[in-house]
């Protein structure tokens, strides 16, 4: 039996129902702690966010700690989906959101793609149409609480309509992409897109146009 058709980049911010669970999920109480590697040290001195790759400007944006924190801040409601199968439900997120930062460093009218880079190098790598979609936020905190360095702090973007290892924790950056390229999970058997409602959780499951080539 095949898997259902990708998502197109014009459902990308189609509204999923809130606070209900995709399709072999559990809710969770509580936020367990997820990540791969050690927690990175924060030093607010050396911190620098980036824009960059294919902007419309041709060049690159840098904010340190201070002027990203100054940045237009938000709250979104979203729930967290990680692909282990526990869902958190009905968060409240603070931060800056991706849509924010598209308009004030645009991309090219060619790109296609983001990459979002994070300490140690991780990455993820999304669809444009997916990285804009209207609750995805740069967050800072949590149910208007600060993160703690475990679950991200200083900045981690969150994803609501994806599962969770696409939305990094400790972000320093996004990329604009003209073409797909797979991320640090992407490249280790996950799937390339990530939809938690069409259980996209491995590449094996991945269909024709879904990414590159592994």
């Amino acid at each position: 039996m095949g898997h259902p058709e990708s998502r197109s980049e014009e459902e990308a911010d189609t509204p999923r129902p809130a606070g209900a669970l995709p399709p072999g999920q559990r809710e969770q109480r509580g936020w367990p702690v997820t990540h791969y590697g050690p927690v990175p040290r924060f030093r607010a001195e050396r911190w620098e966010f980036r824009v960059f790759g294919a902007t419309a400007s041709g060049g690159k944006r840098c904010w340190n700690h201070e002027e990203f924190s100054a940045l237009p801040h938000e709250t979104v409601v979203g729930d967290l989906h990680c692909v282990t199968k526990f869902s958190m439900l009905g968060a409240e997120w603070g931060g800056v959101r991706a849509a924010s930062l598209l308009a004030i460093e645009p991309p090219a009218p060619e790109v296609t793609h983001v990459m979002v880079w994070a300490e140690y190098g991780y990455s993820a790598n999304l669809r444009l149409a997916d990285f804009a979609a209207d609750r995805n936020v740069f967050a800072t905190h949590r149910d208007g609480e600060l993160l703690t360095a475990e679950h991200g702090f200083p900045l981690r973007l969150v994803v609501p309509h994806l599962y969770a290892w696409k939305g990094p924790k400790w972000v320093r950056g996004v990329e604009y992409m003209t073409a797909d390229r797979r991320g640090f999970w992407e490249e280790r058997g996950y799937h390339n897109l990530g939809d938690p409602w069409r259980e996209q959780r491995y590449s094996y499951q991945e269909e024709p146009g879904d990414g590159p080539e592994l």
